[in-house]
């Protein structure tokens, strides 16, 4: 007997069957196409009293990891976010903001401060008076270039400061990363500077993934897709197999439910239809390896099921703004 798929009914035991599996392979997928390139460390001891700024950097993101004593971050907007021992910020966005001692104390551009060399890519700040020969916080900061690559839609709802308290259950096993941090840029071994761009993207994936699975802050779109399994299983196709040529009726197979049902729950949740989803993603995708890591146009086109590099151009530009050879001289 032949089954009609648009009449295919999800029951509870449907919903309930691997939950946890296809959103968790989901989460694994996006945070493995997430770079950060172009770290600059800075290694920053002040006395009790300190104030410094930092300036929007579109495309970039900041991370702090306090060592030793406490702090704030300050944004634009006058919100505050205490840091205490042990705790970490990822700022994704590279929104202007300050790193105080207190709220309201004047601040100072932290590229004003004397700043010497402690190897490649990390100097080291020391604003400590004469008077305190021992530092009240210890401060380590890194600016780079934040790519998500697969996870612009995830990019786009992440908060503007996301505070991560290494002790709190959301982040288990941060400490041990930031404490390797530490000792890396104290001890300046043979190849630090490579291993701190590594270690930075690990701590950065840790504290995305603990916001995720604290619930996103309710955020909707592609996160409320991560905490749906049935539409995580459809998305983690794409994302697996960006160059297939996809349709709306193999996705929803994937999902295990009827063709319109899938359509109408992920426009629904996502905010844009499957296909049109797909083609972004592959755009992503494909900006990416055009820029950093520099592979021809023809062969990025084939890899992403393009026939024809003129389609492949054309796709391209109506997603990204600017033609595939134009996005290759970015860099």
């Amino acid at each position: 007997m032949m089954v009609n798929p648009d009449v295919l009914i999800e029951t509870p035991e449907m919903s309930k069957q691997n939950q946890i599996s296809p959103s968790s392979n989901l989460v694994s997928e996006l945070l493995t196409g997430m770079r950060l390139r172009g770290v600059q460390y800075r290694r920053i001891q002040t006395g009790p009293a300190f104030g410094m700024g930092f300036e929007d950097k579109p495309g970039h993101a900041y991370f702090h990891f306090l060592a030793v004593g406490t702090a704030f971050i300050c944004t634009d907007d006058g919100e505050l976010h205490k840091l205490s021992v042990g705790s970490a910020a990822f700022m994704p966005h590279g929104r202007k903001h300050q790193l105080l001692s207190d709220a309201g104390i004047a601040f100072q551009d932290i590229e004003k401060f004397d700043a010497a060399p402690l190897g490649e890519s990390v100097s080291g700040v020391d604003t400590c008076p004469s008077t305190h020969p021992v530092p009240s916080a210890v401060i380590f900061y890194g600016c780079m270039e934040f790519d998500l690559g697969g996870m612009q839609g995830i990019g786009k709802l992440m908060p503007t400061v996301m505070v991560a308290d290494t002790q709190a259950q959301g982040y288990p096993g941060l400490l041990p990363v930031l404490d390797s941090m530490k000792r890396e840029i104290c001890a300046g071994r043979i190849g630090f500077a490579g291993i701190l761009a590594r270690l930075a993207e690990v701590a950065a994936a840790m504290i995305v993934r603990g916001w995720i699975e604290c619930g996103c802050e309710n955020a909707s779109g592609l996160l409320a897709a991560l905490r749906d399994p049935r539409l995580a299983r459809a998305i983690l196709a794409l994302h697996r197999q960006p160059g297939r040529e996809w349709t709306v009726a193999q996705l929803a197979a994937e999902c295990h439910i009827s063709r319109s049902v899938f359509a109408r729950r992920f426009e629904t949740t996502i905010g844009v239809p499957p296909l049109r989803y797909a083609t972004e993603l592959r755009m992503r995708l494909a900006a990416q390896l055009l820029t950093h890591e520099r592979v021809s146009i023809d062969v990025v086109a084939r890899r992403l099921g393009y026939t024809s590099q003129a389609a492949f151009s054309r796709a391209f530009k109506r997603v990204i703004g600017k033609s595939p050879g134009a996005c290759r001289q970015m860099l």
